[in-house]
């Protein structure tokens, strides 16, 4: 089944995008989780607002669904500052960043989701754009040509990605402030949840909460989706109020566990363990074994996976660990455990 069916992947879909413009918190004290960010930030804000000037640039890296975007809104809102959104993908030729930074205000803010998937000639215009606040054109060719500087309103860059270490390293160091988005803890998750089932007005019980807390993988996009869905099953098979059993019941339906793993993440792990011992698995092979592209297994399945601790990347493949038979209900025999001691912290990157 691809990604897009799946209930709890983190990939954005255009219906995340309505759920979350209708749930997005507009201030500081209103966003969960993420305090080491918000401390800082809120101190560089509130400087930046006293001094009536433009806060400098901001990299937001992190997985997938954790709020990269609405951070991004948030500090614009506290700015007091309009806010022009795009994404690295968009901007396909350096004119079309130029015509972008050109009609910004003063003290605007520019975001750039995927700023990663930049074009090397379209990062050449931000450059001086971000150091200077200026855009450099060529005018005229061969001799008579000159270098000409057009001055543009002092504004703040935010960009966002899933892959920082895809950034070149003269991007990134042009980057004031850097903010590492994680996880989200199960508590900080019901207390979205909360929030986000009082804006839908919806009932639902603390139990309740917890439940899908923790079968959201620790990202309130899956969170707020799972929410949604649920909301759903509980205006027809109960009274509206989502109560614990009516999640699990839902949850089940979905073939969600408790940890956050479905049917996808089941087949994987045993597909590894039934077919090949456990491991270790060359990705081709395991992409042939269940039908799934390599790409969408190493960047989508695994890296969750690998979190738990139930899968690991080694030299030689995928390899299944013991916290993976033991939530599957699986023995590990003595000779499988004892190799699964023997590799070295070399062999395995997780």
């Amino acid at each position: 089944m691809e990604d897009f069916e799946r209930f709890i992947t983190s990939t954005k879909s255009e219906m995340d995008t309505i759920i979350e413009n209708s749930l997005r918190p507009v201030k500081l004290s209103e966003y969960v989780g993420q305090e080491k960010i918000k401390r800082s930030v809120s101190i560089y804000i509130e400087a930046a607002r006293n001094r009536k000037d433009a806060l400098d640039h901001v990299l937001l890296f992190g997985p997938p669904g954790l709020g990269k975007t609405t951070l991004a809104h948030i500090i614009a809102n506290e700015l007091g500052s309009q806010i022009k959104v795009t994404s690295g993908p968009a901007i396909e030729h350096a004119a079309d960043l130029a015509a972008i930074l050109s009609n910004l205000n003063e003290n605007d803010v520019l975001f750039i989701d995927e700023i990663h998937r930049l074009s090397r000639a379209v990062e050449e215009v931000l450059y001086p754009a971000m150091e200077d606040f200026a855009l450099d054109f060529v005018v005229g060719t061969g001799p008579a040509a000159k270098s000409v500087r057009l001055p543009i309103p002092h504004f703040t860059l935010i960009g966002a990605t899933t892959r920082a270490g895809m950034l070149t390293g003269p991007l990134r160091d042009r980057f004031g402030i850097l903010g590492r988005l994680e996880l989200y803890e199960p508590f900080e998750l019901a207390e979205i949840l909360s929030r986000s089932a009082r804006i839908l007005g919806t009932q639902i019980e603390q139990e309740a909460l917890l439940e899908i807390a923790r079968s959201s993988r620790g990202t309130p996009r899956i969170a707020n989706r799972l929410l949604k869905r649920i909301r759903d099953y509980a205006e027809v098979r109960g009274s509206g109020a989502i109560t614990l059993p009516i999640a699990k019941s839902a949850l089940s339906m979905m073939e969600i566990d408790e940890i956050g793993l479905d049917f996808v993440d089941h087949r994987l792990l045993k597909t590894i363990i039934d077919k090949f011992n456990g491991g270790p698995v060359g990705l081709d092979t395991l992409s042939a074994a269940t039908g799934e592209e390599a790409s969408t297994i190493e960047d989508v399945y695994e890296p969750y996976l690998i979190q738990l601790g139930f899968l690991a990347r080694t030299n030689r493949g995928r390899v299944a660990m013991p916290l993976a038979y033991e939530h599957l209900g699986r023995t590990l025999d003595k000779d499988r455990q004892k190799i699964l001691e023997n590799y070295s912290k070399q062999d395995i990157n997780s």
